[in-house]
């Protein structure tokens, strides 16, 4: 190698290595321009910030909500209830533990928590929502001189305004005015209001120090934490410990106070609900304002935001449904209980529902609850079938009992209907034998299909009805828990030709100065779930449910063409299961427990559901003449009451008639077929029938004419056949239980032929 080559290579070395540490230059240049930038930024930020007038925003303004029609109004949401108190009249204890839950370096920081601040930049960054990371100091800004809004100017306006303010301004008179304005749920802004909202206590020197802590608790979310949500009590609990952990820490209380109090919540105690929730309207309001939040409006919005609210309740209908629910009952109804929900086919709008005569009285809300729907769930046993392949005409075992899984399946009162039925006559009969051989050995995974359908039509997808896929009695709902208002949105997915729409009450908000509006039209929006072929078939099965001997034929006098489905559950209620325990389950499947009836034209779908006692688990069949509370009976009653008069004179519409080439049948006609039955009790005869005696032994020919009805009462009461317990899962719209549930088709099936 030559000399001069060998010098020049420590020349290109030096090269790499200046240029290296430029870049490092630059890189520490552009760091310091930007500490310095960002510095001045808030400099600039922090000085040409003034800290504004208290926002006059915080005089809340009233919330409006409105009939679907936009004029009429239903109710109001003005919940503010707020009350200030000094400082000095509120206790250590309470200045504690809101300080242990919001914000515990609250006495020594700047007013704002850097870490917080960044956390809430890097969720914005991510296309998150901006939340998180206030101190008390930026919530009581936020409260007092800024808006709701979540944006990163807000935000900053908020950082400058609680920096300045915190140097300003006493920390003791901060925490004294975010003690009296902070929002605590229920409608209550500040200490005192919240004491009297959940305690009936507004002197905040009366509350315990458990009480206390659950105001404290409460505050961080009144809706994530609102100790009425069953759903809720875990994570209420949770966040409880940690105010308490942080009242211990704090001296506040000793360690044997934490180990007393972090047992369990305190009791609640709070005072009626204003008037203007009475009646049935409360219902209606409550239910709107649920939806509300479930779209993004905080409580504090909801409360005072100025909102104007139209909602899907059509006044005529929805006084149409109390005038049902409440005149067209048995002459025995004490302790009866009648949820009516009635929705638009092809737009989710739920039209009118009662849920109960008072709120005030009750907030269960029977249209809202759920129950065992019983037969009421066949229909998705049909389109499950239909979507396999199967048809109407396919024919199945009528006969009962049939075993299956090694257990005997009866039909109501163990009737038996013919070897071979089809589909569509099981149906029209509501055959659970029919359906059975078809869910359980004639289709693979049936049970599993049967609960596709369902949820694919509108019934919520729970952990009850995960379990159905791998029961074979889930075509009787044992498990599929649902309401009338669930239900009346499920069929109403067939009435309009397999489109599905989330059943809602919301139509329109509109917000002061237009800042945060919404539009129905925006978020709701119809999907198809099934072919229009497959639902206009299970439409043609269910209007043969209202057809002569059908289970439903007293739909008859509405005077359209109709489609529906009866449903009963049967088990043991709640008065008789001390009973059934000590003679060892003798009394199983003896009552009615639930009873149904949901039926529908092309314009509006509508679901009854009867059920008795204090939770709803008590026995329906002393309200009846009937060899049971049947669906067809007092149910759809109820029905004919609303229906009537809600569809009016309005034009009668057709169901579309099914494709011929879809189906095995040369045309889509339904022809009763004669069973070969032997019936092991005489047919009860029908309701407009003479008492007849029953003959002393059973006929040697089958009847020229099909079976009576299972809606039919018989002259005396058949004794019914043994139905299996059940248990009654707790969600978030069922009513607590009282013990065992009773059941009704879980094991042998015998009680949901209705």
């Amino acid at each position: 190698m030559s000399e001069a080559r060998r010098k020049a290579a420590p020349s290109r070395a030096r090269r790499k290595k200046h240029w290296a540490l430029r870049v490092v230059g630059w890189l520490l240049a552009l760091f310091f321009l930007g500490v310095i930038g960002a510095a001045a930024t808030f400099f600039i930020g922090y000085q040409t910030t003034d800290i504004p007038d208290p926002n006059k925003a915080f005089q809340m303004n009233t919330t409006t909500v409105y009939y679907s029609d936009n004029e009429t109004e239903l109710g109001s949401f003005y919940d503010q209830n707020r009350k200030s108190v000094p400082l000095n009249q509120i206790p250590k204890t309470v200045q504690d533990a809101v300080i242990a839950a919001e914000d515990r370096t609250f006495w020594t920081n700047p007013g704002v928590s850097p870490s917080g601040m960044a956390r809430a930049a890097f969720n914005i960054a991510r296309g998150q929502q901006l939340q998180g990371g206030s101190t008390i100091t930026q919530q009581y800004v936020k409260i007092m001189y800024l808006t709701q809004e979540r944006t990163f100017s807000r935000k900053f306006s908020e950082l400058f305004i609680a920096t300045k303010l915190s140097r300003q301004t006493d920390k003791k008179e901060i925490l004294e005015g975010y003690l009296n304005t902070i929002y605590f749920g229920e409608g209550a802004y500040g200490i005192s209001a919240a004491g009297d909202a959940y305690f009936s206590e507004p002197d905040p020197k009366k509350l315990t120090v458990d009480q206390t802590a659950l105001l404290a608790t409460v505050l961080n979310n009144p809706s994530y934490f609102d100790p009425d949500k069953a759903v809720a009590q875990k994570r209420i609990l949770e966040r409880y410990r940690y105010v308490l952990d942080g009242m211990r820490i704090g001296g506040t209380i000793s360690e044997a106070q934490y180990a007393k109090f972090s047992k369990a919540l305190p009791k609640l105690d709070k005072p009626q609900k204003p008037g203007r929730f009475a009646g049935t309207k409360g219902y209606l309001l409550a239910m709107a304002r649920e939806e509300l939040e479930t779209l993004g409006y905080t409580p504090e919005e909801i409360s005072g935001g100025g909102l104007r609210v139209v909602t899907t309740f059509e006044i005529g209908k929805q006084n149409e449904a109390v005038r049902a629910g409440t005149t067209q009952l048995p002459k025995k109804n004490a302790g009866l209980h009648v949820g009516l929900a009635s929705v638009r086919p092809g737009t989710g709008e739920l039209v009118a529902m009662y849920g109960g005569v008072d709120f005030l009285k009750s907030e269960l809300n029977w249209a809202r609850l759920r129950a065992r729907p019983g037969s009421s769930f066949k229909p998705f046993a049909v389109a499950a079938a239909l979507e396999n392949d199967r048809s109407l005409y396919d024919t199945f075992q009528g006969t009962s009992p049939i075993e299956i899984n090694g257990e005997e399946k009866n039909n109501e009162f163990d009737r038996d209907y013919g070897a071979q039925v089809t589909l569509l006559r099981a149906t029209k009969l509501s055959i659970n034998t029919a359906f059975y051989d078809l869910v359980d050995k004639q289709m693979d995974d049936g049970p599993s299909k049967v609960v596709d359908a369902a949820e694919a039509a509108g019934i919520p997808k729970t952990a009850a009805l995960e379990r159905g896929r791998n029961q074979s009695s889930t075509v009787l709902g044992p498990d599929p828990y649902a309401s009338p208002v669930e239900m009346a949105n499920a069929y109403a997915t067939f009435a309009a030709g397999g489109m599905y729409t989330p059943v809602h009450t919301i139509k329109t908000v509109t917000s002061p100065g237009n800042a945060k509006n919404f539009d129905q039209k925006d978020k709701y929006k119809p999907e198809r779930k099934f072919d229009k072929a497959i639902a206009d078939q299970v439409n043609f099965a269910l209007m043969s449910v209202t057809e002569d001997g059908g289970s439903g034929e007293r739909a008859q006098k509405l005077d359209r063409e109709v489609a529906g489905k009866t449903g009963t559950a049967g088990g043991v209620a709640v008065e008789h299961r001390a009973k059934n325990t000590k003679c060892d389950g003798c009394l199983e499947g003896d009552d009615t427990l639930t009873s149904w009836w949901t039926g529908y034209t092309p314009q509006l779908s509508t679901s009854v559901l009867y059920r008795a006692g204090k939770t709803g688990e008590g026995d329906l069949d002393p309200f009846s003449d009937d060899a049971a509370f049947f669906g067809g009976n007092w149910p759809l009653k109820t029905w004919l009451a609303y229906m009537e008069p809600a569809l009016g004179s309005s034009d009668e519409v057709k169901f579309d008639e099914p494709d011929p080439d879809s189906m095995d049948s040369p045309t889509p006609t339904f022809t009763p077929t004669t069973p070969s039955i032997t019936p092991t009790t005489p047919p009860p005869s029908k309701p407009s029938d003479p008492p007849s005696t029953p003959p002393s032994t059973p006929p040697s020919t089958p009847p020229s004419t099909p079976p009576s009805t299972p809606d039919d009462p018989p002259t005396t009461k058949p004794t019914r056949p043994t139905r299996p317990p059940i248990t009654f899962p707790t969600g978030p719209n069922d009513p607590p239980g009282e013990g065992e549930g009773g059941g009704g088709g879980g094991g042998n099936g015998n009680g949901n032929n209705q």
